[in-house]
């Protein structure tokens, strides 16, 4: 790490060599002035953050509150059509047997198949970021440095395939309904005051382990009016990533393809993943399809998400389940 170079440096120049235990002091130190490199809670090892708190309890109470048995697709549809942000793609080919140097059919009974292969971005669409997304001056969630564990062909920590499957009670706060508008404005940014009214407006306590997701009517917009869908979106303030934070949430999502207002009113750009991802761990769940819950007023549920396993992955293409 460059915290140790610099100190091998000093070292040198001053005709005397510190000791392990003076640098690792030194960079405790330089860690602790840097917001982004809050230790984690659960020990210097740790690559699954908030993760950390789901348990079979959590699992069993989630459960409980299953009394229809419908179940809620959370996933929206992906396709080459599909408006992403920062110039991100998603391509799909297919191919038919034959195609890629093997028979046109197989054995005496003419078997044969259709493949496909994706060429695209991971975070286009239905998607969960996960610990390695997104940091603040190149240092991540627990102190990892970007040099040390980002590499071209995977990351070496915090990739994707160490997030568990999650089991967990759902909430869905409807903004909609709270600031009255189907569609909220681009920008819109709500914090403490907002979310505990409609929290209270709705008779839902939120609590430790929860996975909270925010009705904006933002994702109506896909296939109507791309461009407005990609002009900005409204969404969770830096105060209102603090208060869910203090709170012990283990994800929070969103029906849009990023989880803060955009713009902040600040004029800082992801600072609200800053705070749920490399402060604290939390993950963040974009372009969640939160129409029907809202529509059918479920505010609780048994919330049920399990990623791909690809090692090293930064993000997971996912479809969650809520069930009530």
């Amino acid at each position: 790490m460059r915290h140790h170079a610099i100190l091998a440096v000093c070292a040198a120049m001053t005709g005397t060599l510190a000791s392990a235990q003076d640098a690792d002091e030194a960079e405790g130190a330089a860690h602790a002035d840097n917001p982004a490199c809050a230790e984690s809670p659960w020990g210097a090892d740790d690559q699954i953050g908030a993760a950390n708190r789901l348990s079979p309890e959590l699992a069993r109470t989630a459960a409980e509150l299953v009394t229809e048995g419908e179940v809620y697709s959370l996933g929206a549809e992906i396709s080459a059509n599909t408006p992403a942000y920062g110039g991100r793609f998603f391509n799909l080919t297919v191919h038919e047997t034959g195609q890629i140097g093997l028979p046109e059919g197989f054995a005496s009974n003419k078997a044969t198949f259709l493949d496909d292969m994706y060429l695209a971005y991971v975070g286009v669409g239905s998607q969960i970021d996960g610990l390695g997304h997104l940091g603040i001056d190149n240092v991540y969630y627990n102190c990892n440095e970007a040099s040390d564990f980002a590499k071209s062909d995977g990351l070496t920590r915090l990739g994707i395939e160490n997030v568990p499957n999650m089991v967990t009670r759902g909430v869905l706060l409807d903004m909609t309904e709270q600031l009255g508008s189907e569609v909220l404005d681009a920008g819109t940014a709500f914090g403490p005051e907002e979310i505990r009214a409609q929290a209270e407006a709705q008779g839902t306590e939120l609590r430790e382990g929860d996975v909270v997701l925010f009705h904006t009517g933002w994702l109506s917009l896909v296939g109507e009016d791309n461009e407005r869908y990609l002009s900005g979106e409204p969404g969770l303030s830096p105060d209102g990533a603090r208060f869910l934070a203090e709170l012990g949430v283990i994800a929070v999502g969103a029906d849009k393809y990023g989880v803060e207002a955009i713009p902040l009113p600040s004029g800082t750009v992801g600072e609200v993943h800053q705070i749920m991802l490399a402060e604290n761990g939390i993950y963040l769940l974009e372009n969640m399809n939160t129409a029907n819950l809202a529509e059918d007023d479920v505010h609780e549920f048994m919330f049920v998400l399990g990623p791909t396993k690809v090692k090293g992955g930064v993000q997971a293409l996912v479809n969650p389940t809520a069930i009530r």
